[in-house]
């Protein structure tokens, strides 16, 4: 046996035909090694730029001026004068000079027919609705026939004891059989008179059987129809006269010298918006006890029908004399008690004042003239403002509800006075 150790063969390596030898994983693997320092840069890089950009952009938006050493915008007025009166307003009720709500007064039947809607003008007497009332007739035409029947036993007894009488003095007939008779006779008598007062109560509820108007006017509302029941003192038509109207209202007791008849007011017509003039024409003597209020009428006068009745009325009456004063926009200043306070401004810089109030109409606020007229109030921005603050100012036009000539006119015809 041969006991030499015999070599095992081994494959050669492969040869790639046309080209180098293939690449290994440790060459990837170095050059992968190789861009990571590479990539951190890159980002690194970019983090910072962005950064700095974001910073740039965030400090470039920094006011680094104080907002208090700039002046603040507002928006102000050159304050007008004008001339203030005090006044009193007070809300009532236009009413008309008449009104009567017509129905039935004595009986409980069907209504027959209604031959008025609202808006017709009627004259008196005529007829506006009719009732059914055949059962009222037929019961009077019953009381009176009775009524007839006992007259005629009634003469018929008066003659009887008439002629007992002339027998009695001849001695025919006792004195108690023509006592008798003739109290007979008078109690026939006494029974007439009961049925024709029977028969005069039968007659007014036939006659309330038609229904008629009151008085020259308008019909205002219907509110039965035919076939309908009604009872006594239910309304089926109403009738109103608005040739004169009555604007009432009440007043509180402490303005009963100011409401004397002859003081002239101004009504404005809520419906219409219609302002007329008219002194006042009566005034209660006596106040409500519960509510201490004095009941004031004003008659204006309406030939042509255009004033709504029992709609809302306004009363507005001047009291005292007329008074210099300064007129704001009741929206530019801060009021407490008696007071307002307001801003003016002087050389750009903003004063806080406070001003007496004389009143107010409507949005215009009229204070004592403490400081000149034409002097600059702040209208919008006041409320973020401080005293001494600078200003940056927007003048509008403003003139309230009267100028000033016409303030110097009235209150010089009231004092006598010459500026």
């Amino acid at each position: 046996m041969d006991s030499r150790v015999h070599p095992t063969p081994t494959s050669p390596a492969p040869v790639h035909e046309g080209g180098p030898p293939a690449a290994t994983g440790q060459d990837h693997r170095a050059e992968n090694a190789a861009l990571v320092p590479i990539v951190i840069g890159v980002g690194a890089a970019t983090v910072i730029v962005v950064g700095a950009l974001l910073v740039w952009h965030a400090e470039s938006k920094i006011n680094t001026v104080a907002l208090a050493s700039s002046p603040k915008p507002v928006t102000v007025i050159a304050v007008p004068e004008a001339t203030f009166r005090d006044a009193r307003t007070y809300v009532g009720t236009l009413r008309p000079w008449v009104e009567a709500s017509v129905g039935p007064q004595y009986i409980s039947v069907y209504v027959d027919t209604v031959l008025v809607r609202p808006g017709v003008t009627v004259r008196r007497g005529d007829v506006l609705a009719t009732l059914d009332c055949r059962n009222a007739s037929a019961a009077s035409q019953a009381v009176a026939a009775e009524a007839r029947a006992m007259d005629a036993r009634q003469q018929a007894v008066s003659h009887e004891s008439e002629r007992l009488q002339t027998l009695l003095d001849g001695g025919f007939v006792s004195p108690n059989e023509a006592e008798i008779k003739s109290a007979q006779s008078s109690s026939e008598q006494a029974q007439v008179s009961s049925q024709r007062a029977k028969l005069s109560a039968m007659a007014l509820q036939v006659s309330d059987c038609v229904l008629r108007a009151p008085f020259d006017g308008e019909v205002a509302t219907r509110t039965i129809d035919p076939g309908a029941f009604v009872r006594p003192g239910t309304p089926i038509v109403s009738v109103v006269d608005r040739d004169t109207i009555r604007m009432t209202f009440d007043a509180p007791e402490s303005d009963f010298d100011l409401l004397g008849p002859g003081t002239v007011a101004s009504v404005h017509v809520v419906a219409t918006g219609k302002v007329i003039s008219a002194p006042i024409s009566r005034r209660s003597p006596a106040a409500d006890p519960e509510t201490r209020t004095v009941h004031v009428e004003i008659d204006l006068a309406d030939a042509t029908r255009q004033i709504p009745v029992n709609t809302t009325g306004q009363v507005r009456i001047e009291v005292g004399p007329p008074i210099r004063a300064l007129e704001i926009p009741l929206a530019s200043g801060s009021i407490t008690g008696t007071k307002a306070a307001v801003f003016v401004v002087d050389g750009g810089v903003a004063h806080q004042t406070r001003l007496k109030i004389l009143g107010e109409v409507g949005s215009d606020l009229y204070v004592e003239p403490s400081i000149k007229a034409g002097t600059f109030v702040v209208t919008e921005g006041w409320a973020t403002l401080a005293e001494g603050d600078r200003v940056a100012t927007r003048e509008i036009p403003y003139e309230g509800t009267s100028s000033s000539a016409a303030a110097k006119k009235d209150v010089e015809e009231s004092t006598g006075a010459t500026p």
